[in-house]
């Protein structure tokens, strides 16, 4: 493609960088290091689950000028950990250093009326919708996108910035809630089960897709994430994976991407978002998969070769919460981490955030198996222990 390029090559020893300090950072700084590189953190808050791990945490805020200039001076190359990095940043930083992923990418995957007007004009298929930025909008709006769900066109994540409406009259008055916020309207579709794709594409257009995962969320936040899926068919994961390397491709994306499916009556398949970064979906390449969705956001972002995304095991994923910290009222209570690592092949990965709040993601296990059934199992084991629904 026209945009592809051959990426600058940073040597282990070299710095590389991040916008975010979250948990995704967290793990990032874990696999780059891993590698023999030194990473540099840029986010405002002191305690941050990334910069407590990071060879330097600047603190400073995304469109911090001096902490911009600060991270391009160190850094030979950067990436992001969240979509809500304001793409202004990242132009700013392409023209120091080498940025994975672009920000016409991310300004695109970081607000909804682009993201769903790109992936539909490359001719694949996303859920009925329409733009609203007026209440003239939602009086204009089909009859046919109803029951349907308001969604705020940027800074909504797990579930947030979304609401159910039935009418339009339910919509307006969710438009109003969200501040009359730009948003999109889009119908309620018979839902049989949800997949995600990872892709990890380099500077140079080379690429890999990971194992589809199917994925079960509850109040908007995924919970379980197994692999190999148990009912997408081989002819739904030969799409998807289609699918996603054209999302891919069409951006001229470099990094990791995450591509959301729904899967509908009779097998078809739409785009549900896409995520511009690893995934909590594909957390399970960190102990399942030859190479993980982390390694492969370094080795894009450092212009090394692609590893393996092959799969050593079946996986299921379960999401840990700050709920279960609070199983026994409003004092917090440490989980009984002991019951649940007896699980055979269960692997605890914690995000060393200083507080459990409910609703907060405080980290994952993975359970894996010589096969599904195993994994599963492992996972019961695991769900009856810390006190997590499953499945």
């Amino acid at each position: 493609m026209s945009g592809d390029k051959q990426a600058r090559v940073v040597q282990p020893g070299g710095w590389l960088g991040l916008l975010g300090g979250g948990q995704l950072g967290r793990m990032f700084c874990h696999a780059a290091q891993s590698m023999g590189y030194r990473v540099a953190v840029l986010d405002p808050i002191a305690d941050c689950p990334a910069g407590a791990v990071a060879d330097l945490h600047i603190r400073a805020g995304y469109d911090d000028e001096t902490g911009l200039a600060q991270l391009a001076e160190r850094c030979s190359a950067v990436t992001t950990e969240f979509e809500n990095v304001p793409a202004a940043s990242l132009e700013k930083l392409a023209l120091r250093c080498q940025v994975s992923p672009a920000a016409g990418a991310v300004a695109i995957a970081q607000d909804r009326i682009a993201e769903k007007g790109y992936i539909a004009s490359i001719g694949v298929p996303v859920a009925p919708y329409a733009e609203i930025r007026s209440e003239a909008d939602i009086a204009a709006a089909s009859a046919s996108l109803y029951p349907g769900i308001l969604k705020a066109a940027r800074l909504g994540y797990d579930g947030k910035g979304q609401a159910r409406v039935e009418s339009a009259e339910q919509a307006r008055a969710a438009f109003a809630s969200f501040g009359n916020v730009p948003c999109v309207l889009e119908a309620r579709l018979p839902l049989e089960f949800e997949i995600s794709v990872v892709v990890a594409r380099g500077f140079d257009g080379e690429v890999v897709t990971y194992p589809v995962s199917e994925n079960v969320h509850r109040d908007g936040i995924l919970a379980i994430s197994t692999v190999p899926s148990p009912r997408a068919s081989e002819d739904i994961v030969r799409r998807a994976r289609a699918a996603a390397l054209q999302v891919a491709a069409g951006l001229e994306y470099c990094g990791v991407l995450c591509v959301e499916f729904f899967v509908l009556p009779g097998e078809r398949l739409i785009v549900n978002e896409i995520a511009p970064r690893p995934h909590n979906s594909g957390h399970y390449s960190i102990d399942a998969c030859v190479t993980s969705q982390f390694e492969q956001q370094a080795r894009v972002l450092a212009g090394q070769p692609l590893g393996s995304s092959d799969p050593l095991a079946a996986s299921v994923m379960l999401n840990i919460l700050g709920d279960i910290w609070f199983q026994a009222g409003e004092q917090a209570a440490e989980p009984a981490w002991s019951r649940a690592l007896q699980a055979p092949g269960a692997k605890l990965h914690l995000y060393g955030k200083a507080e459990a709040r409910r609703g907060r993601k405080m980290g994952h296990v993975t359970c894996l198996g010589t096969d599904r059934a195993q994994a599963e199992r492992s996972a019961a084991q695991v769900a009856a222990a810390l006190g997590i629904a499953y499945p």
